[in-house]
């Protein structure tokens, strides 16, 4: 008889795309998996047809505009990219690359004269594309790419440059082998010279936009002017055909500006709807965060791969006798393995809901006909998304290796999958942006909202303000913090969450207080800013943590099983102890912690894990992940 608080944990779990989660899973149960063995030609050419099949079940269409064939399902195109991280990774990227970053580039910045004559083959899989932003010198620093685009009015063409050898379009998937068509991202120059080696120098630079660059013919050959090179063999994901790309003066078309928000005229008159030309450019990327809450998806996805086989495996494997029964015990029942496990299962299940909080914010933003135009919402979005892309790649790549390192040999072994899912989630943590530059992110945004609040407090409420802030920065200097009101029981929701809510809160006001000199006229902004930038990070992963906390509790609440609401709870109240764990030291010198609360914190976490213990299947499970995709030789041995 099936345990009625499976069946309701997947319910939460799948939430409101739970159809489109399920179409998935059937389809990736038809999908042969990629054989082990294979050469990296071979492997390319296999994912390729796996893409093929993946177009024509019409999923990838469904976040596409109705008009041209779609849903504008935005939601649920985030939540079957993540669905497809329970298979091979290879195929989620370069699907993700097909109809999400080039695609998705395309419907987003372009207009109806790029939709009308490129979406529906973009769809269908018929035109396959790259999304060509990331440059050997500029990564992280997009703003400040050296790729050209100059206008020239006497043919009405826009001439794409490479003018130094760090300008070069680098690991760029589908452009060495498949890709026919590149959106390329480059500095937009009018009145420049097309000729020269910078045409920066002689023009007007209108900062970075996006054009479409046909980069092979129909028969494979590069197009004239344009270098491709491979990025060959890579740590992971070699089903994927990262390329180089170099541009030689290749002159296209004006339509080929993506002129959602900026347009050159026949004469080489620039207009854009948004004057300023850092504005412009946030918004502009801001459009194309759909990319990264898909890479947070799909790690989470991976991570909750890496759990199911190690946790199936932990519950059957069994390693030295019990002296009392001289029965051999399963690895899951010694309190170290479930301390490996455990812990980043309740995290995984909070980092999903937190997940699914997200996507449903993006889904109200862009969805068509969205009402939303509210910019402070999108940009909120865009931190949100930064921070949560940022901690959820972390955890995965963290799980997946204790998953690895619990199954032993076995879990070294290509056949039992962990291997390849290590190596092919490893550069989720860099792309779709660096993790360390995605909380620097999150902390502007962060500190911009404080300033933001400070300020509504008005003139005396300000002095307070002010006035209670030093205090406690003279207690922090002389060790003297402030008498608590009441002691902390770890084991409390409340208690767990006022903590994780106060370090945040602490952080990011001591983080303010820190950098205000930077603010003041003739101080080095660079160095102040440098110095505190492990503030800087702390503060950013505490607010994430705020983030993922109230999802899972919020999840708790609105459980309506008692039996499953109880389980939950407890998942939940590992995740925060275990988040509280993490950083007792922190705890502990800013007097939110006693010595002895911070060794309950510890002995909660060891009684949580030994009362889930019976349970971890059961959690598993629920994740629901198609069985031919678990399927490896480990968990069929006795």
């Amino acid at each position: 008889m099936t345990d009625t608080r499976l069946t309701a944990l997947r319910t939460l779990l799948d939430g409101r795309w739970a159809p489109v989660r399920d179409e998935v899973r059937e389809q990736m149960g038809r999908f042969r998996p990629v054989e082990a063995g294979l050469s990296t030609e071979e492997y390319r050419a296999r994912v390729l047809d796996l893409m093929g099949e993946l177009a024509a079940t019409k999923r990838p269409h469904a976040g596409f505009a109705p008009e041209y064939g779609g849903e504008g399902d935005i939601g649920g195109t985030v939540v079957s990219f993540q669905t497809l991280g329970y298979g091979d990774l290879s195929l989620l990227v370069k699907a993700g690359v097909q109809w999400g970053l080039f695609g998705g580039a395309v419907q987003v910045l372009g207009t109806s004269r790029h939709h009308d004559e490129y979406l529906r083959a973009i769809m269908d899989g018929e035109l396959l594309g790259c999304f060509a932003m990331t440059e050997t010198g500029h990564g992280s620093d997009v703003q400040n790419l050296r790729t050209t685009a100059t206008y020239d009015p006497a043919t009405r063409e826009f001439v794409v440059d490479t003018p130094e050898p760090g300008a070069r379009k680098d690991y760029i998937g589908n452009a060495a082998r498949d890709g026919k068509m590149a959106v390329v991202f480059a500095q937009l120059v009018t009145g420049g010279d097309t000729r020269g080696a910078d045409a920066r120098s002689a023009g007007a630079s209108h900062g970075v936009h996006a054009f479409l660059v046909p980069i092979r013919d129909d028969a494979g050959n590069a197009m004239p002017g344009i270098t491709i090179s491979d990025c060959g063999e890579k740590g992971g994901l070699n089903g994927v055909d990262n390329g180089r790309l170099v541009f030689d003066h290749v002159r296209v078309p004006r339509e080929a500006l993506l002129n959602r928000f900026a347009d050159v005229a026949e004469d080489g008159t620039y207009s854009s709807s948004i004057e300023n030309e850092n504005r412009r450019f946030f918004t502009m990327l801001g459009t194309l965060v759909r990319g990264r809450i898909s890479v947070a998806g799909g790690a989470g996805s991976a991570a909750q791969k890496a759990l199911a086989l190690a946790i199936r495996y932990g519950a059957t494997r069994r390693q030295f006798a019990d002296p009392t029964t001289g029965e051999e015990v399963a690895l899951l029942d010694y309190r170290a393995h479930q301390r490996k496990l455990l812990p980043a299962l309740a995290t995984t299940y909070a980092l999903h809901l937190a997940q699914e909080d997200l996507v449903a914010e993006m889904h109200r933003i862009q969805a068509p006909g969205a009402v939303v135009t509210d910019e402070k919402a999108q940009r909120d979005l865009e931190y949100r998304a930064a921070g949560l892309k940022a901690v959820a790649t972390w955890h995965a790549t963290a799980t997946i290796q204790a998953c690895r390192e619990a199954c032993g040999g076995a879990g070294y072994l290509a056949e039992n999958l962990l291997p390849q899912l290590k190596a092919d989630s490893d550069v989720f943590t860099t792309f779709e942006g660096d993790n360390t530059v995605l909380l620097q992110l999150l902390a502007k945004g962060l500190l911009s909202e404080y300033g933001r609040r400070v300020a509504a407090l008005g003139p005396l409420g300000t002095a307070r303000f002010a006035s209670g802030v030093a205090v406690e920065a003279f207690a922090e200097k002389t060790g003297l913090t402030k008498r608590r009101l009441r002691a902390v029981d770890p084991r409390s929701p409340q208690a767990q969450a006022r903590l994780i809510h106060d370090r945040a809160e602490h952080l990011l006001a001591s983080l303010a207080r820190r950098l205000r000199p930077a603010s003041r006229t003739g101080t080095d902004q660079f160095d102040i800013v440098n110095d505190a930038q492990d503030h800087l990070l702390h503060a950013s992963r505490a607010h994430v943590d705020t983030v993922v906390y109230d999802a899972i509790a919020t999840a708790v609440d609105t459980v309506s099983d008692a039996p499953t609401r109880e389980l939950l709870a407890q998942v939940r109240d590992l995740h925060a102890l275990s988040v509280i764990e993490a950083d007792r030291a922190w705890f502990l010198e800013h007097g939110r912690l006693t010595v002895a609360e911070s060794r309950a914190v510890s002995a909660a976490v060891n009684d949580l894990c030994a009362s889930l213990r019976p349970h971890a299947r059961l959690l598993v499970d629920a994740f629901a992940i198609p069985e031919s995709w678990l399927d490896c030789p480990m968990l069929r041995t006795p």
